[in-house]
């Protein structure tokens, strides 16, 4: 399931900025709208533990999928503003649901001492499929000269059809733990609360402005943001597991440390370039510490009751999307006036994730979610 949505996904997302400034001629404004209706579902995602009421999460997960790759599907028949606008709910609905389903399943059936290499090689495997989409694109519009709708069209009834194939061959997995039902908020959870909102409203900075600024500032076209890409997904296909099992040997706090180090300086970076050639290295960089917010996961993991999890990813889910749905357009707008102020308010953004990252136990577990402040660390895992 991992590799169905990274290949179509990536598919989606490679071609947008180029699709919507070709096609639909969107300036900062559209493309922040838009981006803020595709958060709207992951807003909502906590309605996903009402309807698992009705449904087994495994079956869940495979029907938001299909719903996916259908949105995907049939993105390149509407080049317009309003079109556009509703085709992207449509993937992001089926999106957002699946990942909120994935995550629970995963915490669920891998145990806690095997997840952050687990999730790694989650993150490899989605690497090779975004490997195989933006290569397999690169391919049709550099070389074959393929219309936009042809290859939205390939890759979402690929996907469509392996889903199929998943739902008619897979059993039916246990899960180990009876899942609330309930949407539950823990005042001991506040500080993975507070890492999910930031987190949140980071990663749209780089997902929605960084793609757009290769576009419209230096021009590139699909096929050079197809390897950058590539290259991305190489470094991740390569990388990715190490770091899982990295974050496993060295802990939550000093991973998280190094990551927000790294993108408040990659976010500086982003404000001030000026040469095309270093914001692609700015991008590469900024995607490679992506695999690092694994971390965030076995923290919540190691503290949370069992069987929380699967209400607890619905709500971190919309808390990861709360300022997902405002942020895109507002910087939309501030893009058009200063496109340096809307990367220097990520620095601001994970300067702020490092400070609550410090706070972040060496050993976190129920009872010890948050450290004191003067309280001597009960062990040292390094």
């Amino acid at each position: 399931m991992a590799f169905i949505m990274a290949m179509t996904f990536s598919v989606w997302n490679v071609l947008l900025n180029n699709f919507v400034v070709e096609r639909a001629a969107f300036t900062g404004r559209e493309i922040g709208i838009l981006q803020s209706l595709r958060e709207v579902p992951g807003f909502l995602a906590f309605t996903a533990i009402y309807l698992l009421l009705f449904i087994k999460e495994q079956r869940f997960a495979i029907l938001s999928l299909f719903i996916m790759c259908f949105g995907v599907a049939i993105t390149g028949w509407f080049p317009t503003e309003y079109g556009l606008y509703l085709t992207t709910i449509l993937m992001s609905v089926g999106f957002h649901y699946f990942e909120t389903v994935n995550q629970s399943l995963t915490l669920q059936w891998v145990d806690k001492d095997k997840s952050a290499h687990f999730m790694g090689q989650v993150l490899a495997w989605k690497g090779a499929a975004s490997l195989v989409a933006y290569g397999t694109v690169w391919v049709m519009m550099e070389f074959l000269d393929t219309r936009y709708n042809a290859v939205y069209m390939l890759f979402g009834l690929v996907g469509l059809v392996a889903v199929v194939v998943l739902w008619s061959s897979f059993p039916s997995f246990i899960s180990p733990h009876t899942q609330a039902k309930t949407l539950i908020l823990r005042k001991r959870y506040w500080l993975y609360y507070g890492l999910t909102f930031l987190s949140g409203a980071r990663r749209q900075i780089f997902i929605v402005f960084a793609g757009f600024m290769m576009v419209e500032k230096f021009g590139y076209s699909v096929g050079e943001v197809s390897l950058l890409f590539i290259i991305n997904y190489f470094f991740n296909m390569l990388f990715a597991s190490r770091i899982g099992a990295w974050i496993g040997r060295v802990g939550e706090k000093r991973a998280l440390t190094v990551e927000y180090i790294g993108l408040a300086a990659v976010f500086t970076g982003y404000a001030f370039v000026e040469n095309a050639t270093m914001a692609g290295v700015l991008y590469v960089v900024d995607h490679l510490f992506f695999a690092m917010a694994i971390a965030i996961k076995t923290y919540f993991q190691k503290i949370a009751d069992p069987e929380d999890i699967a209400s607890t990813a619905g709500v971190s889910f919309t808390i990861n999307h709360i300022a997902a749905v405002v942020i895109p357009a507002v910087m939309g707008l501030v893009w058009l006036h200063s496109p340096s102020a809307v990367f220097l308010f990520g620095t601001a953004l994970a300067l702020s994730s490092l400070t609550l990252a410090r706070m972040v136990p060496l050993t976190p577990e129920a009872g010890n979610e948050v450290e004191r402040w003067g309280s001597k660390p009960t062990e040292d895992v390094g």
